[in-house]
This record gives structure tokens, C-alpha cells and sequence, in this order.
């Protein structure tokens, strides 16, 4: 966990996980950024709530309905795939079209931030990746799925997002292995250049001595 005390946005790098939760505390105009690797064609499901600290209790209680938050989603090429404003507490669903990092960012709603000034708001944040997102009990009562039928259904997603992972981690070591060959190409190269100026200069000095000690007729 990285934090930056000038822009108070903090990074939070983190692998693929089916779903994870955790919950910060953010102040006025305030940025939260967390970066998130995600295969291509892949849904994630971000699910929110906040509470506010309150003196007098000194605790955090609920948040107040007009207490909004900006959700704002960037895929690895740093394009916005998604911005928008919600509410106190809120849901947002994204689906990624590249693979990589892709940067979710939430801040509150600055104009309303006199409610609590002084104070803090707690942030819970669950986010949910790949077949995590989606409701089987809901997908089995639509189609009228048995038992058997939605645990073949649950295995075939499980295998498709297995095979995106696949995908996204070969598509990684393949940027990996051209930045060493184009790394290693680079070396190759100023090791060559350095080995051409030393015999370059090398002649360079032998013709000027050569030149010097005919002037001077000692040779």
C-alpha cells in the first residue's frame, strides 16, 4: 500500500482475487485509487457503502442519503470506461476490454462535505471478478436449473475464467520477454557503439603521436 501525501490519492496493487472487501477512511476532495489486473471480456462488480464519524458518539454511523460518492474507472491505456455519480451507498458494473491495470478511483461529493467537516468517512468497498459476479441461485430459478445442471454451469465458468487468466498471464510474459529482447537489443548495440569509439579514438591517437614525433623528428 503506497500513499501520496501531496495528491492523497492512495494505490492499492493488487493480483486477481475471485472477491475481496476492505474498507478506508477519506476527508474532503479526497481521491482513493486502487489498481486492479484484470483479463479481457471480464465482468467486475464493485459494491460500495459509507459511514460517517460522528463526535459525539465517536463512531462511524451511516451515512446521510445527500452524501454522494464519484466512481471513475480507467482501462490500461488510461481511457475512462466509466465515471459516474452515486449515491451514499452504490453498485457499479464494468466490464474490461483490455487487459492489465485498470485504475478505480472514488472521491465524495465535495459539495456536501460540510456535513461532516472536521470529521471522517468510512468507505467499505467489496469488489467481485470474473464468474464472482454472477447470482446462481437467481440463474437457476430464471432457467430452471437442477442442482446438477448449475454446478455444471458454475464449473463452465469457472473453466472460461481460468482459461482468461491463462490468456492475461501469457499476454504478460509476452510484453515481458520483447522489453528484455528490446532491452538486451539495446545493450548489444552501446556495447557495440562503446567498442567502435575506443577504436576509433585508439587510431585517433596513434596517427596524432605518429604525427607528433615527425614534427619533433624523432622518428
Amino acid at each position: 500500500m503506497l500513499s501520496s501525501p501531496s495528491s492523497g490519492l492512495l494505490f492499492i496493487f493488487a493480483w486477481i482475487y475471485p472477491s475481496h472487501a476492505l474498507y478506508f477512511h477519506i476527508g474532503e476532495t479526497e481521491k482513493k485509487c486502487f489498481i486492479e489486473e484484470i483479463p479481457d471480456e471480464t465482468m467486475v462488480i464493485g459494491k460500495y457503502r459509507t459511514q460517517l464519524w460522528d463526535k459525539q458518539t465517536s463512531s462511524f454511523l451511516p451515512s446521510t442519503p445527500g452524501l454522494g460518492m464519484h466512481v471513475e474507472i480507467k482501462d490500461p491505456d488510461t481511457k475512462i470506461i466509466l465515471s459516474r455519480q452515486y449515491g451514499s451507498d452504490g453498485r457499479f458494473t464494468f466490464t474490461s476490454h483490455t487487459p492489465g491495470e485498470h485504475q478505480i478511483c472514488l472521491h465524495s461529493n465535495s459539495t456536501k462535505m460540510a456535513l461532516f467537516a472536521g470529521g471522517k468517512l468510512r468507505v467499505h468497498l467489496d469488489i467481485q471478478v470474473g464468474e464472482h459476479t454472477n447470482n446462481y441461485p437467481e440463474i437457476a430459478a430464471k432457467d430452471k436449473l437442477t442442482e446438477l445442471q448449475l454446478r455444471v454451469r458454475q464449473l463452465l465458468d469457472q473453466v472460461e475464467q481460468i482459461q482468461k487468466e491463462q490468456n492475461y498471464q501469457r499476454y504478460r510474459e509476452e510484453r515481458f520477454r520483447m522489453t528484455s529482447e528490446s532491452t538486451n537489443q539495446r545493450v548489444l548495440w552501446w556495447s557495440i557503439a562503446q567498442t567502435l569509439i575506443l577504436i576509433i579514438t585508439g587510431i585517433w591517437q596513434m596517427k596524432h603521436l605518429k604525427s607528433f614525433f615527425e614534427a619533433k623528428k624523432l622518428v
